[in-house]
């Protein structure tokens, strides 16, 4: 339970590290290496992993401390798969010491991490996947080799969240094995996959014989799917139920080309935006639960529903926002082939937002399967009928 002592303690805690740290003496990444060390990294986790094992909540409180005096960020934009997916995952399936060496560099920024789970005969049905691993007793390690796609992140990565298929001879669930991947290992190739927008913020990821140390097995052989299953909870929370102020993301955006361009406005256009106003702010009031909920343990099925509303309402937001734009909305920015590190519906235009936002409704698990999940997790309504889930993997027709 949120006490207003604890809240306190935590304040009192940031000012007292504020007086021994100068964040405008001290380089960022010192700054963020020292914040972990005392445990006001995030508060939640266990003490000597950048927390103290208090309630989530409490995290707005030291982040606003933070915040008031300028200290460095650990630049979340960048890092957000990391924060929002690996993070919880080796929290919770991780040995001790590989929580102890992939946190507090994943936390202060030095290593990104990216997703390999999806590949171009795996989406939807990710556990077909193909990418495939063998034990190498004598070295103790495993050699991958396989494809995967729409790698977020991949050319800035430093480990990447892989599942593998290590046994073709089970059902497709009960085969797979969870890594992480060293992005830098031999075998390991990169290649950008220009999108709509012009440009190229996924990738295709080749491995070919990619040596990958049984130590970095994160979980037990057999189990990759359980822990995807809690990666992918997790990536559902991550993109749709961020803490937003009201009127945050996109929803602000098309309020202030509102505000800003009364010669525009129709009554039609009225209309629409203050039926979009009112589902963000359902949206955002929703997520504000879903947020409490996971403070009191892992992720449900319900961030599936979030993520559904948050790639319907991008969509409906930024088809709003590039028909109030009028003839401005014809024009684009700016096509030039770039590999960003960072993803932001801001700083662009709306040609940019609307060409975008088409993604939110397959990255992070598809519009068509999330509503499968809430139908079968949520609601209880019959599953459909499988026929390959008790056929051994190498069987199934590809």
């Amino acid at each position: 339970m949120l006490t207003g002592d604890q809240a306190g303690d935590l304040r009192q805690q940031v000012r007292k590290f504020l007086a021994n740290h100068d964040p405008a003496a001290m380089s960022p990444l010192e700054f963020l290496r020292a914040r972990f060390d005392a445990g006001l990294a995030w508060v939640h986790y266990p003490a000597g992993l950048g927390g103290q094992g208090l309630p989530r909540t409490l995290q707005a409180a030291v982040d606003a401390e933070f915040a008031a005096v300028g200290a460095p960020d650990n630049n979340p934009a960048r890092i957000g798969i990391g924060l929002g997916m690996a993070a919880p995952t080796i929290l919770a399936y991780g040995t001790q010491e590989q929580k102890e060496r992939w946190l507090r560099p994943l936390w202060t920024g030095e290593e990104v991490w990216c997703q390999l789970f999806s590949e171009p005969g795996a989406g939807s049905d990710l556990a077909g996947l193909a990418a495939r691993a063998v034990r190498d007793e004598q070295a103790d390690q495993w050699l991958v080799t396989g494809q995967k796609v729409w790698t977020s992140m991949a050319h800035a990565a430093r480990w990447g969240l892989l599942l593998a298929r290590t046994d073709p001879d089970v059902p497709k669930h009960a085969g797979l094995t969870y890594f992480g991947c060293d992005m830098t290992a031999p075998g390991v190739e990169v290649r950008p996959l220009r999108q709509l927008t012009g440009e190229a913020e996924f990738n295709e990821v080749f491995l070919s014989d990619v040596p990958v140390r049984d130590g970095d097995r994160i979980g037990a052989v057999g189990e990759g799917w359980k822990v995807a299953q809690a990666t992918l909870m997790n990536d559902r929370v991550a993109i749709g139920g961020g803490a937003l102020p009201r009127e945050g993301g996109m929803i602000g955006l098309a309020a202030a080309a509102w505000r800003d361009h009364p010669e525009r406005r129709t009554p039609g256009l009225h209309d629409r935006l203050l039926r979009l106003w009112a589902d963000a702010e359902v949206a955002r009031l929703a997520g504000a639960r879903l947020r409490q909920m996971l403070a009191a343990g892992q992720p449900g099925p319900e961030g599936s529903a979030a993520k559904i509303v948050f790639a319907r309402l991008n969509q409906d937001l930024s088809a709003w926002e590039l028909e109030f734009a009028g003839a401005d909305g014809l024009r684009y920015d700016d096509w030039s082939l770039r590999r960003p590190e960072t993803v932001s519906f801001f700083g662009r235009g709306p040609g940019y937002r609307y060409l975008r936002a088409r993604g939110n409704s397959i990255e992070g698990g598809t519009s068509e399967i999330l509503r499968n999940i809430i139908a079968e997790r949520v609601l209880g309504l019959p599953a459909e009928p499988r026929t390959d889930t008790r056929v051994p993997w190498k069987d199934l027709p590809r």
